[in-house]
């Protein structure tokens, strides 16, 4: 896919979901859990080093996101948008992966069997998708969220309707 293609695809995906700035990684995670009918559990976890920073993983019932704990949040909510890039591009996942599981939760049953994405490099057209997909989503943050009032603590309701009248024209609205 160009990546014209995926911005594109990316910034309607935002809309629809009515992702608004300030970006809140969790609450676009939340959103899109209902969108999909499945739930989207966000796990921090000591991931060993060196390996990947974070693992998707697919059960019978909800899709499970660990993610590196021992690092900044900014890199925890990329590494989270890269894993959640993989799901807006409808990437499909390796078969069951239960060791991979083990080790992250033990003893903690998925739940059924699990399909998992675990690659430690870029070097696939589906690790660059979704590596493009978090650094859009990025990137659209950096630009909008100091635009949008609550990030300048303004709250005026003048703002407020200014801000609604033109945020169409910028980033994904």
């Amino acid at each position: 896919m160009s990546e014209r293609r995926l911005r594109k695809r990316c910034r309607a995906l935002l809309r629809e979901l009515d992702v608004r700035p300030p970006l809140d990684v969790r609450e676009l995670c939340a959103r899109l859990a209902r969108q999909r009918g499945r739930p989207i559990r966000l796990v921090a976890h000591p991931i060993k080093v060196p390996g990947p920073f974070g693992l998707w993983f697919m059960t019978d019932s909800m899709d499970v996101i660990f993610y590196q704990r021992e690092t900044t949040r900014p890199h925890q909510d990329h590494i989270i948008l890269h894993e959640i890039g993989h799901l807006i591009a409808d990437h499909p996942s390796d078969e069951g992966d239960e060791l991979a599981w083990d080790a992250l939760a033990p003893g903690e049953p998925p739940g059924g069997p699990t399909r998992a994405l675990r690659r430690t490099c870029y070097d696939s057209r589906y690790e660059r998708e979704a590596e493009l997909i978090a650094t859009f989503i990025l990137e659209w943050a950096s630009v909008l969220n100091p635009l949008h009032p609550s990030a300048r603590r303004s709250g005026a309701a003048h703002v407020d309707r200014l801000d609604a009248a033109l945020s169409h024209h910028q980033g994904w609205l």
